[in-house]
């Protein structure tokens, strides 16, 4: 019998890699919806969301598209609050679901997304579409406003904003360890790069309708509004360090005037 045991403990996966295998799964998972929705995004924005997936009748399709359009910025919101992250501790296998809390919230952001932005149901009402050289100026416009979204999320951390912490965490069997409180790049110019960059991304568009300008504007007042709840949690985690740093930095538009804040030197 001891023979028997011993025979079959070097059958048994080495220890460790059930973790390792269930971290690489979220990867995967988490990174391939993530460009789905980042390429679903460019693509039905580039068009004036007029090239969507969805094929609600009307007048259904306005009901349906509401929905979209807000479940978005609600659950977005929700889940960055203390109950969300404790619905998002639910949604992984228990002893490893505050690790890969970080990519879970990815997944669920990138699911929200790509539903917005491939099933929205499009009006078939073209107001104005881009030609000749104001199309070429817009589609230089829309790729910056796209860069400068990459270029401020890697400044607040890539490894964050794209879901990578939690399941590189997992896999190297360690706590995840956050990046300090952003404060270079272009979190040197505004407080809210991110959310700035991604407004710019919804009015630099070749091609506007009814659908766009819905969108353009109800994601745009998310992007004003929703960074207030985030600096709450910054004031809590980082106390007087964001106070300074808030004092000096501007929240969403540049000064034009102001002097480079000498604060990011020093957080």
């Amino acid at each position: 019998m001891r023979l028997f045991r011993l025979a079959l403990g070097t059958l048994r996966p080495p220890r460790g890699r059930g973790r390792i295998a269930l971290a690489f799964t979220y990867g995967v998972v988490c990174h391939t919806i993530f460009a789905l929705a980042v390429l679903a995004m460019i693509t039905a924005m580039f068009f004036g969301m007029s090239a969507s997936l969805g094929q609600v009748p009307a007048p259904w399709s306005y009901l349906a598209n509401a929905a979209l359009i807000l479940q978005f910025p609600l659950a977005h919101s929700v889940l960055l609050t203390g109950r969300g992250r404790r619905i998002l501790t639910r949604l992984a296998p228990g002893k490893h679901a505050d690790t890969l809390s970080t990519t879970t919230y990815a997944i669920i952001a990138s699911v929200q997304l790509l539903a917005l932005f491939a099933m929205w149901t499009p009006s078939g009402v073209i107001w104005w579409q881009a030609e000749g050289g104001a199309f070429v100026l817009l589609c230089l416009l829309y790729a910056t406003a796209w860069l400068l979204l990459i270029k401020a999320s890697y400044d607040a951390g890539a490894e964050v904003q794209s879901g990578a912490l939690g399941w590189m965490s997992l896999a190297q069997n360690i706590k995840p360890v956050f990046p300090d409180m952003p404060t270079g790049g272009l979190f040197r110019i505004i407080r809210q790069p991110i959310y700035v960059a991604f407004a710019l991304t919804l009015w630099t568009v070749p091609v506007w309708t009814p659908d766009q300008l819905a969108v353009a504007i109800i994601l745009t007042i998310y992007c004003l509004a929703a960074p207030k709840m985030k600096e709450k949690r910054f004031q809590s985690r980082y106390g007087p360090r964001f106070e300074a740093y808030k004092s000096q930095v501007p929240y969403a538009v540049p000064g034009l005037t102001r002097d480079r804040p000498k604060i990011c030197d020093d957080v």
